[in-house]
């Protein structure tokens, strides 16, 4: 538990920290410090402030399962495929959970979204977000998550409670992103769930690991290509813009 709050203690601190030199510019040089809230470059120097905050969950990741390098970390996390449920399955799992989240959440529909409203404040923040959603967050998420929490948990309470806390926990820390919208508030639950089950029914992680970045990395590379995507006239709505419009907000 010391392990997962660590980890929301650094990255607030690494977004602040970095954001800070910033702020102390835009007050030196004179200008307005009213709506730095919604300030492109802020927002752009806050993503920026997750990656060496990742750097550091990570070391305090390896610190522990390791023991300080005693331990081989990705053995003892179990950082493989187990014979019944291989890459191939994985992916087509990731694949099928993603097509379900996209039509829940065009059915159900809902408002903007606070990470909605980051990534639409410049496209130097986008390209940032669809960088982090694949290359450090589902790493890191599934070390904490999945690769401490839910093996310490389980020796504890038991395989369902596990399940449980794990499951409301990883959901939980997503909902400050989504909270005005329960269609995508529930897809994110139904991927955490996804994720630990998958976790306590192979008693691998790599699994886990594969499954979320394969849903965070079709996200980001349709993040990517969606500003560049021609657009219609405005009484009409492309089949296409349609689409990206509702896979974005299924974005972690």
């Amino acid at each position: 538990m010391l392990v997962f709050v660590a980890s929301l203690v650094v990255l607030v601190f690494m977004q602040i920290a970095v954001a800070i030199p910033y702020v102390v510019y835009k007050t030196m040089s004179g200008g307005s410090t009213v709506g730095l809230d919604t300030d492109p470059t802020l927002i752009f120097y806050s993503i920026l402030g997750v990656v060496p905050a990742h750097i550091l969950t990570f070391l305090i990741v390896w610190f522990l399962v390791s023991s300080r390098g005693r331990r081989p970390f990705w053995q003892t996390l179990g950082w493989s495929f187990p014979e019944n449920f291989g890459l191939w399955k994985t992916i087509a799992l990731a694949v099928v959970l993603l097509g379900v989240g996209v039509l829940f959440t065009q059915f159900l529909g809902g408002k903007e979204t606070a990470l909605d409203q980051i990534i639409n404040s410049s496209l130097k923040a986008r390209f940032a977000t669809a960088f982090l959603a694949f290359a450090t967050a589902p790493l890191v998420e599934e070390l904490v998550f999945r690769g401490v929490l839910y093996p310490a948990l389980q020796r504890a309470i038991g395989m369902g409670g596990a399940v449980a806390i794990v499951t409301v926990l990883f959901a939980g820390i997503h909902v400050f992103q989504y909270f005005n919208n329960f269609a995508v508030v529930a897809v994110i639950t139904m991927l955490s769930l996804t994720l630990t089950l998958l976790r306590a029914y192979t008693g691998r992680l790599l699994p886990s690991f594969v499954l979320h970045l394969v849903f965070n990395g079709i996200q980001a590379a349709f993040l990517i290509v969606q500003p560049f995507v021609g657009k219609s006239a405005p009484e009409t709505k492309p089949v296409v813009g349609f689409f990206f419009h509702h896979l974005l907000r299924l974005f972690i």
